[in-house]
């Protein structure tokens, strides 16, 4: 079967220190990160068996914290890219480690959803951490929080990366009604699919393909159907994609985030982003230079 596989292990340890993050500047002990280590090296060894399985596979690593930081992420994503049955690998980054392992991935396979912090990083050092990666024809999205302290950062950084890099803009939500009819403007003036995500999608009882052909695993291998329903749906080793996957609709009231409303079938929004679903990079866009 074809599956998408949201992978979040023990890490919890970032190196900014964002205001509007709970992991920021936070630091794991030795045997947390050892313990990291060993569940992301477990689940690459499973991925890896899994083409004799019939299966393939799509991978996304969305950590708490910063995960190219630390080598075995770097070697999980050098793996899995070069593995014929692996379709995609992405990961979730600031792109602050160093990047010289990017030159061993498969650019076809591998691709960086890359999150613009403004004050935790100049824009000069950012962009070139862009362009190291767009240089070596791996596709990325790039993208920030879409706070008011931060619109001339994000209009600065969009005129600065090339027009074949998309930039998104993330809804800020934790304020009702926090955006004017200007600041939409504006900010959909950067990201025109801002608006997709500044809404929050009605989802309880609805279909959607976590549970199904998307699974939410977390480091010892349990399953969720996706990030924000608590219920454990099996376990990866234990019961297998067979064992996991049955047709469950949304138990959530709403959806406000883009890794969970995106596999709800009624939004067709693999009209929009096409094979660039997973990594946020809309059909159209060129994806890393040519």
């Amino acid at each position: 079967m074809k599956a998408v596989l949201y992978y979040r292990g023990a890490l919890t340890s970032c190196n900014y220190d964002c205001p509007y993050c709970p992991f920021g500047k936070t630091r794991d002990s030795a045997e947390r990160l050892a313990k990291d280590r060993e569940e992301l090296e477990a689940f690459v060894r499973w991925a890896s068996a899994q083409g004799a399985e019939g299966h393939c596979l799509s991978i996304f690593f969305n950590p708490y914290g910063e995960a190219l930081i630390h080598r075995w992420y770097k070697e999980a994503m050098i793996t899995l890219s070069n593995l014929d049955h692996i379709d995609k690998v992405a990961i979730q980054t600031n792109l602050s480690a160093g990047l010289d392992f990017a030159a061993r991935l498969n650019p076809h396979k591998a691709a960086f959803w890359a999150t613009y912090h403004p004050g935790q990083v100049t824009e000069q050092r950012f962009l070139a951490q862009c362009m190291a990666v767009y240089e070596q024809g791996i596709p990325l999205s790039v993208g920030s929080v879409g706070i008011r302290s931060s619109f001339e950062a994000i209009a600065s950084l969009r005129a600065a990366l090339p027009e074949g890099v998309y930039l998104w803009v993330n809804a800020y939500k934790d304020k009702p009604n926090y955006y004017t009819g200007e600041d939409i403007a504006f900010l959909s003036g950067i990201d025109p699919y801002f608006m997709l995500n500044a809404r929050d999608y009605e989802s309880l009882g609805k279909a959607c393909g976590a549970g199904s052909s998307v699974f939410y695993v977390q480091g010892p291998g349990q399953v969720k159907r996706c990030y924000k329903d608590r219920g454990v749906i099996g376990n990866l080793y234990r019961d297998g994609l067979e064992g996991l996957s049955a047709e469950r609709s949304c138990r959530m009231k709403v959806c406000d985030c883009y890794i969970g409303y995106i596999h709800m079938p009624e939004l067709q929004l693999q009209q929009v982003y096409g094979a660039g679903l997973l990594e946020r990079i809309p059909c159209g866009v060129r994806e890393g230079k040519e």
